[in-house]
C-alpha cells in the first residue's frame, strides 16, 4: 500500500514539473535615469538574474554593485551615500502574473501584462504591481517593463535629492530568457 502510494505521488509531481516550464536568465537588464535640472544620471546593470514560470511566478534578483555609470564619482557616491551597497548589497523583486490567462506561452506574440508582488530596495519591502510586455517568439521568451519608484519609498536619502538627483526615478527591465 505505502509502495503504490509513493509510487502515485512521484507520478503526479512528474507530471506537475512537466506542465510548467522555467524560463532564465543571468545577463538581464535594468536600467535606471533620474532627470534632474541639473543633470541626468543614467545606469544600467547588465548582470541580472531571473526566472519566470509559466504558472505566472517572476523572479529578479540584482547586485547594486552592477550598476554602471558614466562617470566613476556618480558611481562611488551612488553605491556609497545613497544606496549603501555595502550594507544592502542587493535588489529582489518577487511576483505573480496576475492576467497569466492572456498569456500563451506556447504562441508568438506580444502579451500586455501586470505583475504584483513585492519589490525590495535599500532594505525596504513595498507592494507593487509594474505594467509590462512578454513576448514569445520562436520558443523565446522576453520581459519588458518602464515604471517609476520614489526614492523617499525605499528610504533612500542624500543631500543632493531633488536638487541634482530627482526625487523618482524611471527605471526599465529588460530581459531575454533562455
Amino acid at each position: 500500500m505505502k509502495k503504490t502510494l509513493l509510487i502515485l505521488l512521484l507520478a503526479v509531481m512528474c507530471t506537475t514539473s512537466q506542465a510548467q516550464k522555467i524560463f532564465q536568465t543571468k545577463s538581464g537588464k535594468v536600467k535606471f535615469f533620474s532627470s534632474a535640472p541639473l543633470e541626468n544620471i543614467e545606469a544600467v546593470n547588465n548582470q541580472v538574474d531571473s526566472k519566470l514560470a509559466t504558472n505566472g511566478q517572476l523572479v529578479f534578483m540584482l547586485g547594486i554593485k552592477g550598476f554602471r555609470f558614466e562617470n566613476a564619482t556618480m558611481q562611488e557616491h551612488f553605491n556609497e551615500n545613497y544606496m549603501e551597497s555595502t550594507k544592502y548589497p542587493k535588489a529582489v523583486f518577487g511576483g505573480t502574473i496576475t492576467n497569466l490567462a492572456a498569456i500563451n506561452f506556447d504562441k508568438d506574440g506580444t502579451y500586455n501584462t501586470s505583475v504584483t508582488g513585492e519589490l525590495e530596495i535599500h532594505g525596504v519591502k513595498k507592494k507593487v504591481s509594474i505594467d509590462g510586455t512578454i513576448e514569445i517568439k520562436s520558443g523565446k521568451v522576453s520581459v519588458k517593463s518602464k515604471f517609476n519608484i520614489k526614492l523617499s519609498d525605499y528610504n533612500i536619502k542624500g543631500s543632493l535629492i531633488g536638487e541634482k538627483i530627482a526625487k523618482e526615478v524611471e527605471v526599465t527591465v529588460d530581459c531575454k530568457y533562455d
